[in-house]
């Protein structure tokens, strides 16, 4: 695909051709036309609660009770920010992060980044992977590796919805999400969580590597470095602006499309932990530290109905997880590379190391955390380029950031690849 500047082209990624004026939208009514305004950030919020989530939270909650909540919350904050800077980007240039990595730095820099960031795409569609199959091993006792194999069919399936327009793909993606949130809403409801507790939790602390290394996970599975390149995408060409105020008014849809999909992600993410330190910290329950030792224990302490929300929620974020990263996998290759390949190739190769982790009979859970940490170390390298083109006023135009953004910007990636160099020298060590 080859773009100029100001006329993007079409491709295969924007299936709905050219985009409505923002008066075209208006037109439609206040409501209808508000919600054709927003909806990437629920897509990208998929990612913010896939199985790697329940893995990292659950463990989290059940080693350390409350101490781990201020994590939760901080890694929250730090997604709002990243997402709407990554939205931002889409919206003012009508390109890709990945794209506006070809075009502004060395091909040497281009190709390193693309490498990353397909391992990062494959770290993300091993928790996705992994997470489906064990839902559905749950649900319909399948084995494990039929199970990998009948959630990246889902995934496929999903994508196909783009042919009839990314606004369809778009409530699907919604959809599951209200699965997710509704099945925590109502396992926390039974529970009736410690006010105090989660209060307490907010204190920024560690008791030692083990709970470092957690949060690594949270921020990992948080903080998703694909779905940082995607929304950029996302945003791209979905309504024109004819001058600077209606950029302006997209601009502020965005911020509020983020903060709402964010915000519901950050308390399912809550929820976990808060549910995991009032059941299993503490507690003589086996195997709370596992994906099916949380699920057992659900259905021992709250009942079936419990269990019963918590499979469906993780099956939910297993298909539509992996249905989201299949898509950033062809943005990334797409906007660093202009290359495409075959999408059933593509969802075979991500999918690959899924399937050996689930052939080999490794512990799944301990596979979804350490994927997790891995998607921490790519976290920088899709945050500083954002960061740095964001900065730009040759590229951003009037929507450039104000210095304050761009000083956020830099302390969360500061803060990420300190954590990181700090779990690199305990591996070491």
């Amino acid at each position: 695909m080859t773009t100029v500047r100001g006329t993007p082209e079409r491709d295969d990624t924007s299936p709905e051709g050219a985009a409505p004026s923002l008066d075209e939208v208006r037109a439609r009514g206040r409501v209808r036309g508000s919600l054709m305004l927003v909806g990437p950030a629920f897509v990208a919020a998929i990612a913010y609660v896939d199985p790697g989530n329940f893995a990292t939270n659950f463990a989290s909650g059940a080693s350390f009770g409350y101490e781990l909540v201020w994590v939760i919350v901080a890694a929250n904050l730090m997604a709002m920010v990243i997402q709407s800077l990554s939205g931002k980007l889409g919206l003012a240039t009508g390109r890709s992060l990945p794209e506006l990595c070809r075009e502004h730095y060395p091909r040497p820099v281009t190709r390193g980044l693309w490498v990353q960031a397909e391992a990062v795409a494959m770290a993300t569609d091993l928790a996705e992977i992994i997470g489906g199959a064990i839902a559905l091993a749950l649900l319909f006792d399948i084995p494990l590796f039929t199970g990998g194999l009948i959630t990246g069919v889902v995934a496929f399936a999903l994508l196909g919805m783009q042919s009839r327009g990314f606004r369809p793909f778009e409530r699907v993606i919604t959809g599951l999400l209200a699965v997710i949130f509704l099945g925590f809403l109502y396992n926390l409801v039974l529970v009736e969580p410690d006010p105090g507790g989660v209060v307490s939790g907010l204190v920024p602390t560690f008791s030692n590597v083990d709970s470092v290394l957690l949060a690594a996970g949270i921020l990992g599975a948080t903080v998703m470095p694909h779905v940082i390149y995607l929304h950029s995408a996302l945003t791209q060409r979905r309504v024109s602006a004819a001058d600077a105020p209606e950029r302006r008014v997209l601009l502020r849809y965005q911020r509020i499309d983020v903060v709402v999909a964010m915000g519901l992600a950050g308390l399912v993410n809550l929820a976990m932990l808060v549910i995991a330190a009032e059941l299993f910290f503490g507690s003589d329950i086996p195997d709370t530290d596992t994906i099916e030792g949380v699920h057992a224990g659900l259905q021992s302490t709250l009942g079936t109905g419990a269990a019963l929300a918590f499979a469906l929620a993780l099956l939910a974020s297993g298909f539509a997880s992996s249905g989201v990263g299949t898509y950033s996998g062809q943005i990334i290759m797409q906007g660093f590379l202009r290359r495409q390949i075959p999408l059933i190739l593509r969802r075979g190769i991500t999918m690959a190391p899924a399937l050996i982790v689930l052939a080999l009979g490794v512990d799944p859970t301990r596979a979804l955390i350490l994927s997790q940490v891995v998607l921490s170390f790519g976290i920088p390298f899709a945050l500083v380029p954002l960061v740095l083109l964001t900065r730009r006023a040759d590229v951003m135009g009037e929507l450039v950031n104000r210095r304050v953004t761009t000083v956020v910007g830099s302390l969360i990636a500061a803060v990420i690849i300190a954590l990181n160099l700090f779990l690199l020298s305990q591996f070491l060590r």
